[in-house]
């Protein structure tokens, strides 16, 4: 079961306005980068379902950090269909992120009121996602559309929150681009995680540039 209701994760995701987004098969590894990003000031965390046996490494990592990070909320990424995202709730899934809208992922999240929050390329899409359920849309990939898309966007449609994935930087003019938008929050991937630092082990470089991207994300809200 989820460790945080829907509430308090869209809390989360708002307030830090940052989801690292990661994969690794080796469950000692996503520990150590979990707890960087903790370190860091991360309090939601996307985890991608994109190898084999994922849903075994992830069940592990639920455990883990239900006590290593207890104020973190630990979600499942690249989930297309209903049946993983039952599977991935079963094994503790604070919230479901797709790379597209499957409305059939909907009612299986809302059930448990899981945030459930589906990429999405258009605004009747954003609109259609709404309507089921999801409070949080993702623009994905972001940097095909652009911060504009969000700026326009949130004109006629004030209420809608964003989180963006792709296309985003530890950078300030990257993220000041997207805050000024009007992003709810961000995902960010691979240049969160430079292969060189995982790979030699450097936690400490993570956690230094999850405080330098939160750092900037509240100077751009402020």
């Amino acid at each position: 079961m989820a460790r945080f209701d829907k509430i308090a994760v869209l809390r989360k995701m708002g307030e830090t306005g940052m989801l690292p987004v990661f994969y690794n098969k080796d469950v000692e590894v996503a520990k150590h980068v979990l707890k960087a990003c903790y370190e860091g000031g991360v309090r939601a965390f996307e985890f991608t379902n994109r190898g084999d046996f994922a849903h075994e490494v992830f069940g592990e990592l639920v455990k883990w950090a239900d006590t290593e990070c207890p104020e973190l909320a630990l979600g499942i990424g690249s989930v297309v269909d209903p049946a993983t995202a039952a599977l991935y709730i079963q094994l503790g899934a604070n919230f479901v992120v797709g790379p597209l809208f499957n409305p059939d992922i909907s009612p299986v999240c809302n059930r448990r009121l899981i945030p459930y929050c589906p990429g999405c390329g258009s605004v009747s899409e954003i609109g259609k996602a709404q309507e089921l359920g999801s409070d949080l849309t993702k623009l994905f990939p972001g940097d095909v559309y652009g911060p504009r898309m969000v700026k326009d966007l949130m004109a006629p449609c004030p209420w809608t929150k964003i989180m963006v994935t792709g296309g985003v930087a530890p950078e300030r003019e990257n993220l000041e681009g997207w805050f000024q938008a009007g992003a709810y929050c961000v995902g960010m991937g691979s240049k969160l995680f430079p292969k060189d630092k995982v790979e030699s082990a450097d936690w400490g470089y993570i956690t230094a540039l999850c405080k330098d991207c939160l750092d900037i994300i509240r100077e751009c809200r402020a």
